[in-house]
């Protein structure tokens, strides 16, 4: 489908830009990976650039097709809706269970991190104030993660964050604009 450059902007979102097959097939088999859970055909309708229901089923059902035929332990199932999800076959679950791995940073480290994202520079003294002596033992996960780094302030150190946390969390660099994209997700700290 072609665009006008006179066309209106707001018609533009009933509009569907139409993807490549070979496109709207691999950003399909993306979001069943990614999603974890069953997706709606409206959904993979979504995502596959279409506005036909029956199309973005027929994508679905062929990465399903495509994926069941090349993988081992993985597969995608159609469940009724239609909706489908990409998941391990039975028989494997223990054997990815043993290799599943826990979370980077436990939820209190988390929450650490945000007081140190939020209030940066901070110093552990004001850390500990805020959230008791725990907060050492965050402090080492945190630095060894090298989400965090510790600069001398005298006798203690202030703590901030660094690029890694930056990029891996999908925030700015610059302090300011930070706090704002943190204060947009709506964090709450306490």
């Amino acid at each position: 489908m072609t665009m006008r450059w006179w066309c209106r902007w707001d018609s533009l979102s009933d509009a569907v830009k139409e993807l490549p097959p070979k496109e709207a097939l691999a950003k399909v088999e993306a979001a069943l990976y990614a999603a974890g859970r069953p997706v709606s055909a409206d959904e993979i309708a979504h995502v596959a650039g279409t506005s036909s229901e029956r199309k973005a089923v027929a994508i679905a059902r062929e990465v399903a097709r495509t994926v069941n035929g090349a993988m081992q332990a993985v597969e995608v199932v159609e469940y009724a809706g239609p909706r489908f999800a990409m998941q391990l076959k039975a028989q494997y679950t223990q054997t990815a269970r043993k290799f599943a791995t826990r979370p980077l940073l436990s939820r209190a480290a988390l929450r650490t991190l945000s007081f140190i994202a939020f209030f940066q520079p901070i110093t552990a003294a004001d850390l500990v104030l805020r959230r008791g002596s725990t907060v050492y033992q965050h402090l080492k996960e945190l630095e060894e993660v090298g989400f965090v780094v510790g600069e001398r302030l005298g006798r203690s150190k202030a703590y901030r964050t660094t690029t890694r946390f930056s990029e891996y969390f999908g925030l700015s660099a610059d302090v300011a604009t930070m706090k704002r994209q943190l204060e947009n997700r709506t964090l709450t700290l306490r």
